[in-house]
């Protein structure tokens, strides 16, 4: 807050330049806006149809995110600011300004575009109606070129021109575009716009022909490539299957599959069967005696040998029968043969002759049959292992056939996917380009109202930034300011109380021992004033009698002023006081009273100093390079001021600065209290560190600080203070 009250200060000493430079600024300003033209502005829209679809014959299914609206309009904004699209409307405003004469222009031409003659007229229109028609910026490279975009920047037509009062924006969320344009003519504000949309509307229409066209025949391309892939996979299917004679392979795995179970199980009966007619036979044979059995053959001989005949002959028919996978033709054949064969043994019993072993005829019968089925039977395993094998490998072969066609389909069905995508590609977009959405200029510009003037605004405005900006160079002044000007910056900088405050007086001889004032009066009085405040701190902090020396951390700070006004103010309140003038380097208070005393002659002894109530007695000095303790030694210093103690109720010491370490400190060690002076405007530098620090090591023997030469009597009237603590 204290800091505030600083910057409020210096605004109020500077206020005659904060009041002066706003008004000098806007008297500046009026006349400067005086020749401004006024401006005309009109308006524009275009109807984008990305929002509202209803004159759009084809619509996406899918609504869009007003996200990816909103960046569509984005860029739909920012391509009618682009440069090409802005040199087309500068092209159209310069050949308006060439074809036309004089009174038509719109603005008052160039002296470049007034001198140009007749045919260098018709050449610069010829080359920009060319640059016009094929969309071509001027080439600034070239000089010609070069020379009719100085005229057109020159006319206030270039493309920076035309968008420094250009306003594109869309209204909420609408479905429009809306462009306004600001022109000192309302034919020509409304001729830009009008024009700009026409050429940005054209534009954009033959950009999205365009990108049609490439992407369809883009498409079409795609398809063919995607078509003549699939037409090659499936024929290399077709090839696959003639070559290795493949007509339905699932089929097929299916039909073998199932003859060798049909065989599997034709195996398995016949397997079984002779099994059953070998242990059949073994049974019949050992109830034959071998006598009979010779007498039994004998009788035969000539039949069984029919009956092996056929037994062979039905065997082949068996054979010729499996291979056949059971022709039925040679299942009729293989039926004859066994009822011949059956026929044949039955004869064979019939020339049976008797014998004691006729009993056993039904056996021998018997034992017959199971002999001729038990050699079908194993023919029969044969012939149907042999047809098992024979399967086994046809079906092993159509194993790779089968992972080769599925290769070839999954291909197939690959590249059929891919081109049906194709397909729905080239087909939206075929419909997408046969109905396209293209920009509809749905609110043409009209010729500009006039607008509010701005001029009062601006000069008003132009008052307010030099107010400001007046207010901020004293801010960063008082910011970079480092000097310490009021009590409160002195109390904070040094963590120390401060006594009071001092104002400037015209010179140190304004105050003399008697009071009487100088050429200030008002002045002076508040001057005696502060020394009053001051006074009265330092006689309440230590009875009398006492003594104080007055320092400073460099010279020049009104140390002089200072010490002779406190001597003033004890003394009038009848205390007798003692100015010892310590300061050797300049002895100012021994200048202002050369009829005074010397200390050094006290100390000798040589001069007897005589107190009075109400009196200020001076002991000055001759100067020179020479300190306390060379003029006399520690015990007769102490003795000599014990003996002004008792004479004195005050004694007052200017000392050298702290700079002149030394001298200081050696009147310093024998006073009672230690004032230091420090004068407004200067700052705190580092060298100032140890002086300070040696201040704080004093501890109770520091009274404080007191701020001599601040600013005028108004400024610092009525604000005296008492300590002030950090």
């Amino acid at each position: 807050m204290s800091e505030f009250l600083q910057f409020i200060r210096l605004l109020q000493r500077n206020k005659l330049t904060l009041i002066l430079v706003p008004i000098i600024t806007v008297i500046v300003s009026y006349f400067l806006v005086q020749g401004l033209p006024d401006t005309y502005k009109t308006h524009a829209r275009i109807a984008t149809g990305l929002v509202d679809k209803t004159d759009q014959v084809i619509t996406k299914s899918k609504d869009e995110q007003d996200s990816e609206i909103a960046r569509k309009f984005e860029s739909l904004m920012q391509m009618m600011k682009l440069k090409k699209i802005m040199d087309q409307v500068s092209y159209r405003l310069i050949l308006n300004d060439l074809k036309s004469v004089k009174d038509s222009t719109w603005r008052a031409p160039v002296k470049e575009l007034k001198n140009m003659s007749k045919a260098d007229k018709a050449k610069a229109i010829a080359l920009i109606t060319s640059k016009y028609r094929k969309r071509e910026e001027l080439v600034l490279s070239n000089p010609y070129e070069n020379s009719l975009n100085k005229i057109i920047v020159d006319m206030g037509y270039d493309a920076d021109a035309i968008r420094e009062k250009l306003t594109i924006y869309r209204t909420g969320a609408g479905d429009y575009i809306n462009i306004d344009y600001e022109a000192e003519n309302p034919d020509l504000a409304a001729f830009v716009v009008n024009t700009l949309c026409k050429e940005f509307i054209a534009s954009n229409s033959s950009r999205i022909v365009e990108n049609s066209r490439k992407t369809i025949d883009f498409l079409q391309k795609f398809l063919e490539q995607k078509q003549i892939a699939l037409n090659g996979r499936m024929n290399t299917l077709r090839n696959f299957k003639i070559q290795n004679r493949v007509l339905n392979l699932n089929e097929m795995a299916k039909s073998i599959y199932g003859q060798m179970a049909d065989f599997e199980t034709r195996r398995e009966v016949a397997e079984k069967e002779i099994i059953s007619y070998t242990a059949a036979i073994k049974n019949i044979d050992s109830k034959f005696d071998p006598a009979d059995r010779r007498y039994f053959e004998s009788a035969l001989v000539s039949i069984n040998k029919d009956i092996v005949a056929s037994k062979l002959a039905l065997k082949d028919l068996n054979n010729k029968y499996v291979v056949s996978n059971f022709n039925p033709v040679v299942k009729r054949s293989l039926d004859s043969l066994q009822n011949k064969l059956t026929e044949q043994i039955a004869g064979a019993s019939d020339k049976y002759i008797y014998n004691p072993m006729s009993a056993k005829q039904d056996l021998v019968t018997q034992k017959l049959t199971m002999e001729i089925s038990l050699d079908l039977a194993k023919n029969s395993v044969n012939s149907i292992q042999g047809e098992l094998n024979r399967l086994n490998r046809k079906f092993d072969g159509l194993v790779p056939n089968e992972a080769r066609i599925q290769e070839y389909e999954t291909g197939i069905d690959i590249a059929s996917k891919e081109y049906i995508e194709a397909l729905q590609r080239y087909n939206d977009a075929s419909l997408e380009f046969s109905f396209p959405v293209y920009l509809n200029l749905i609110e043409r510009a009209l010729p500009g109202e006039v607008q509010a003037s701005k001029k009062m605004v601006l000069i008003i405005l132009s008052g307010v930034i030099s107010f400001t900006f007046c207010v901020f160079v004293f801010f960063i002044l008082y910011y970079l300011d480092k000097s310490i000007r009021y009590p409160i910056q002195l109390a904070n900088a040094m963590e120390r109380p401060v006594l009071g405050y001092l104002n400037k007086l015209e010179s140190d001889s304004a105050l003399n021992l008697s009071g009487a004032g100088g050429s200030n009066e008002k002045s002076l009085l508040l001057y005696k004033n502060l020394i009053r405040s001051i006074r009265y701190e330092l006689d309440n902090e230590i009875e009398d009698p006492k003594i104080i020396a007055v320092t400073s951390l460099t010279s020049g700070v009104g140390k002089t002023p200072f010490v002779v006004g406190l001597a003033w103010a004890f003394s009038k309140i009848n205390k007798t006081v003692l100015i010892i003038d310590g300061n050797f380097g300049h002895p100012a208070i021994s200048t202002l009273n050369p009829d005074a005393d010397l200390f050094v002659n006290f100390f000798k002894n040589e001069s007897v100093i005589k107190a009075s109530p109400g009196q200020i007695t001076v002991l000055g000095n001759r100067g020179g390079d020479s300190s306390l303790l060379e003029i006399s030694y520690d015990k007769q210093i102490q003795e000599k001021l014990t003996i002004l103690k008792s004479r004195f109720d005050v004694i007052l010491i200017e000392t050298d600065p702290l700079s002149q370490m030394n001298k200081a400190k050696e009147w310093i060690a024998y006073t009672d209290k230690v004032v230091t002076v420090f004068s407004a405007g200067q700052t705190i530098s580092e060298e100032d560190a140890s002086k300070i620090q040696y201040l704080d090591s004093l501890d109770g023997k520091f009274a404080g600080w007191v701020l001599t030469n601040t600013g005028s009597m108004r400024e610092q009237a009525g604000k005296v203070r008492k300590t002030v603590e950090a």
